[in-house]
């Protein structure tokens, strides 16, 4: 790799002869280029001291297990404190000292990074070369974690360096049980059929999606099981206990009196939980504070080996959690840590829905732990692509790192040493990249979702000439380094550019920025654009993005259904040219298009947010002026996605309007529905009916009156879906 040098802020020694007074030389030929321990738990710290500082230093450290007047020497020692560990030097020496053999080697790495090496991915460590060493004689210093417990979910620290280099937990160690685990502790395949009473009473049916809290036979399978799983994992920290990703919850009369005690709906929940803490009394019991248990109960004193972990899942994300929009989330973290000493959070900190899109978030980050901090959260897990390497997740990762260990560092200063140290001569132009992706998205100040998508934001920091400006940027960052392994760095920056421009390409269609061209009178899809497709999914099997999102959808996966929608899901039909309009409004964020949404001659496919349009609950209804235009077919399709309470029509009528009169031209009954969890497409065809006879077409499209009970939660509503309205003449 090209030779580059930071500008770090720290004290590099290049020429002894200039040597301060005030430092310990470290150099070749002098006697103190040894490394003592008088503790056997200090020997791998001191390898990895050893193997690192041979990397920089023409110097020979040597190994030796006794005491030393100069050198560098380790040291544990007991303390009553929380582990820490020190960095402190005198006229002649640097002492080591930590609480453990686990926070001495975080003391080792910090005391490299002072001398300049930086571990910014799990495969890429930078290391300087110097001629001679030096540290600050007489400097003292201390380090403890900003938070107990640290986790991180990105692909660095699946591997083990990378986490105890930045000092990060393994939550897979750390947890004997991990996320939603009822089902786990009370299997509905074991007990449902014989005892339904074990699970909720929800909308007055047995649900096997949540248990029942007063039920004293759940609490004893739950218990035994709990307490075997301790047993089997006897070096875990933690254990959590919490319920079902749903928002099912027990509505029978004893844990409704709960509820009206103890806070309602978490009330119930929350009472049960401080019994199963109670019998394990020396186990830290985490639960998630999620969906309908996410507000803290109320008259009820948690156990002190309880700790809530709160998900606030609905941040704006980009504002910090104490801000503008997310000041309800401030405020409920704030009841929480007056209620309880161990609350834990769980951050959310990409887009689940779109691993390779941008998303300007990290402006949020220091603001986020520096308040989390503030208030007294013990412990925090921060979820990002998994083992994904999504967008910027090496500076994601590398910044959230630091944070989860010191949430004063100096964010700005951080990323900048990241952007030279990654990007080399590239990094002006990947950090103005980023500067402009912030401040496009500030501009218009629109909620920042984690299940955002391309489309969605096509009118704020993902505009056409937003997207113009960063491709500008990342060619001149492509032409500012002519390092190999620099360009592929940049080239992986790209993939959300293309990813975007192909998302939108989908939605324009056939306007401007869209896919398709007119070419001899028929629409096809732009020249080049299928291989840049093509090419965008070989790239990303090059860089290990074996999924785009959080629902699983690969690349190769993806190309197949880009393939399918270029080649059937453009149409010229009469009605593009006619006028079509709401009788009943569709919902806001589903009608991208307004009526011409409808007649765009592009269909929809797979993906709800693009070329579909939605009602929430009641009937959609349209009508269309015929003006004398001679068409003998009318068909559309429905979108069936029962996972996201999309459900096809229950009937369909067709009127038309001839002499001022309405008249039913065609009704037609959908299929009866069941439980499917598959995504279907069906289509409705009307055909040989002259429908020029009449001045108006209305559609009325009525839904499913409720939701189906395998579907059934409060507060959600059954919604339509319908894409292109096709008028032809065959």
């Amino acid at each position: 790799m090209q030779k580059w040098i930071f500008i770090l802020g720290l004290l590099f020694i290049l020429n002894p002869k200039m040597m301060s007074q005030n430092e310990i030389i470290f150099q070749q030929s002098a006697s103190n280029t040894h490394i003592n321990y008088t503790d056997a738990q200090c020997l791998t710290a001191a390898k990895i001291l050893k193997e690192n500082l041979g990397k920089i230093s023409p110097a020979s450290f040597e190994i030796a297990a006794d005491k030393a007047e100069n050198g560098i020497v380790l040291e544990i020692f007991q303390s009553k404190e929380k582990d820490f560990f020190e960095i402190n030097s005198d006229t002649k020496k640097i002492t080591l000292r930590a609480t453990s053999a686990l926070f001495l080697e975080y003391g080792v790495y910090s005391l490299l990074e002072y001398w300049g090496i930086r571990k910014f991915t799990a495969e890429y460590t930078y290391y300087p070369k110097f001629e001679v060493l030096k540290y600050p004689k007489n400097k003292q210093i201390k380090e403890q974690p900003s938070f107990d417990f640290r986790g991180l979910l990105y692909p660095g620290v699946y591997d083990e360096a990378f986490r105890k280099w930045h000092k990060i937990d393994w939550y897979l160690d750390d947890f004997g049980l991990w996320g939603h685990t009822f089902e786990q502790l009370v299997p509905i395949k074991e007990h449902f059929k014989e005892n339904p009473k074990m699970f909720a009473l929800y909308d007055h049916k047995r649900r096997g999606e949540s248990i029942c809290y007063s039920n004293d036979t759940v609490f004893k399978i739950m218990q035994n099981n709990i307490s075997k799983t301790i047993q089997e994992k006897p070096n875990a920290s933690y254990f959590s206990i919490s319920h079902n990703d749903d928002v099912v919850y027990c509505e029978c009369s004893d844990c409704q009196k709960l509820n009206q005690k103890y806070g309602s709906p978490q009330g119930a929940h929350y009472y049960f939980l401080n019994k199963i803490a109670k019998q394990f009394p020396k186990t830290k019991i985490v639960t998630l504070a999620y969906l309908h248990s996410y507000q803290p109960p109320q008259n009820l004193i948690l156990a002190p080996n309880l700790y809530p972990m709160v998900c606030p899942i609905e941040a704006n994300r980009d504002e910090a959690l104490n801000e503008g929009k997310n000041n309800g989330i401030k405020n409920v973290l704030q009841k929480w840590v007056k209620l309880s000493k161990n609350v834990m959070f769980w951050d959310y900190t990409v887009e689940f829905s779109n691993y390779v899109s941008p998303f300007p978030n990290l402006h949020t980050f220091s603001s986020n732990y520096a308040f989390l901090n503030t208030i007294g959260i013990k412990g925090v897990f921060t979820q990002g692509y998994a083992d994904v390497p999504g967008s910027f997740s090496e500076l994601r990762e590398y910044l959230l790192a630091k944070l989860l260990w010191n949430s004063t560092i100096d964010v700005k200063k951080t990323t900048s040493d990241f952007l030279r140290g990654y990007y080399g001569k590239a990094a002006p132009f990947i950090q103005e990249y980023l500067e402009n992706l912030t401040k496009n998205q500030k501009e218009k100040n629109t909620y920042l979702d984690i299940y955002s998508n391309p489309v969605e934001q096509r009118n704020s920091f993902l505009s056409s000439e937003n997207m113009a400006l960063y491709d500008n940027l990342l060619s001149k960052a492509e032409n500012a380094d002519e390092d190999i392994l620099i360009k592929k760095r940049i080239k992986k920056l790209r993939l959300d550019l293309e990813y975007v421009f192909f998302e939108q390409a989908k939605f324009y269609g056939k306007e401007p920025h869209g896919m398709y061209q007119k070419k001899d009178g028929t629409f096809s899809v732009k020249d080049n654009l299928e291989n840049r497709v093509q090419d965008f999914t070989k790239n990303c099997t090059e860089f290990g993005i074996y999924e785009l999102s959080e629902g699983g959808l690969s690349p190769q996966e993806y190309l197949t259904q880009w393939k399918y929608i270029a080649k059937n899901n453009v149409i010229d039909h009469l009605g593009e040219n006619m006028k079509y309009e709401f009788v009943t409004r569709p919902s806001s964020d589903y009608n991208a298009k307004k009526e011409n949404g409808l007649k765009d001659g592009i269909k929809g496919y797979k993906d709800f947010n693009i070329n579909w349009t939605g009602w929430y609950e009641k009937n959609a209804e349209l009508i269309i002026d015929c003006n004398n235009t001679d068409f003998n077919t009318l068909e559309f399709q429905c979108l069936e996605d029962q996972r996201h309470w999309i459900f096809l029509p229950s009937k369909i009528i067709l009127k038309g309007l001839r002499n001022q009169k309405w008249k039913i031209i065609k009704e037609q009954k959908s299929k009866e529905l069941t439980e499917d969890y598959n995504l279907n497409i069906e289509n409705y065809n009307f055909s040989k009916i002259s429908f020029r006879i009449f001045d108006k077409i209305k559609i009325i499209l009525i839904p499913e009156q409720k939701i189906p009970a395998w579907r059934e939660r409060k507060n959600k509503k059954p919604m339509l879906m319908i894409d292109e309205i096709v008028l032809l003449q065959k």
